[in-house]
């Protein structure tokens, strides 16, 4: 289950995922699932995970359809124009922390009895929440929101690792500046400016470039791999040297 399933990262991972034969499904806001439409044969459920109706009954679908699942990513999350905070409507903190947190928390607590159902038939399920680099650094004013809440992430990371073990494992990653949609606002949602000075913000990457879609979804496939089965409450940074843990 890949919740975020159509942006950049999302379909990189979706890609990957079904060269390797595997069974996918994408959970997605429908806006994105009509622009980015899954390949054949993905599971495609329409779900703004900021309501917990529908997350709820995206995930029924999927008991009904599927019964367990082995593994869950869940890359929801998009931050919106670049407000200090003594500048900001309540609303608009609010919408990135109902995304990016609170929608965390809904597609957790909604995926546990798929995650334990693979477990209790001898699999070996796993889950990772993407965080962000904001969430350990701010570097730029504007990122209020986003950080707190990507913060949130990585220790609900921790706490769902304690609460699910040591039946599922839970990792998280937390992607540097990535060339995706996002960087203008998020696939599905309306276009922003950064306002990143770009060759400035590359000056401080050691590998010198922007992140890649692959070099996440490479990340997050080896930590649901048989190869991280001694990995969880971690937060992997991949952001080419820009913030080293």
């Amino acid at each position: 289950m890949v919740v975020g399933g159509c942006g950049g990262m999302g379909r990189s991972l979706v890609g990957l995922a079904r060269a390797l034969g595997l069974q996918v499904a994408v959970l997605d806001i429908a806006r994105s699932i009509e622009a980015f439409p899954p390949p054949e044969g993905v599971l495609a459920l329409p779900c703004d995970v900021r309501n917990e109706a529908e997350v709820q009954a995206a995930f029924a679908t999927l008991t009904q359809q599927w019964g367990a699942i082995d593994s869950l990513v869940n890359l929801a999350g998009y931050t919106g124009e670049r407000v200090a905070v003594a500048d900001m409507k309540t609303h608009e903190w609010d919408d990135i922390l109902n995304t990016d947190l609170r929608g965390m928390f809904l597609v957790a607590r909604a995926a546990a009895p798929l995650l334990q159902s693979a477990a209790a038939q001898g699999g070996s399920p796993a889950a990772v929440l993407v965080s962000s680099t904001f969430g350990v650094r701010v570097p730029h004013v504007g990122y209020a929101p986003y950080a707190a809440s990507k913060a949130g992430v990585i220790n609900l990371v921790r706490a769902l690792s304690t609460e699910w073990a040591p039946a599922v494992r839970v990792n998280g990653i937390a992607p540097g500046v990535v060339d995706t949609a996002f960087l203008k606002g998020g696939t599905g949602r309306d276009v922003k400016a950064t306002g990143l000075d770009m060759n400035r913000f590359l000056t401080g990457v050691p590998l010198g470039r922007l992140g890649q879609p692959d070099d996440i979804a490479q990340g997050i496939l080896f930590l649901l791999s048989p190869a991280a089965s001694y990995m969880t409450g971690q937060t992997i940074h991949i952001n080419g040297g820009s913030f080293m843990a």
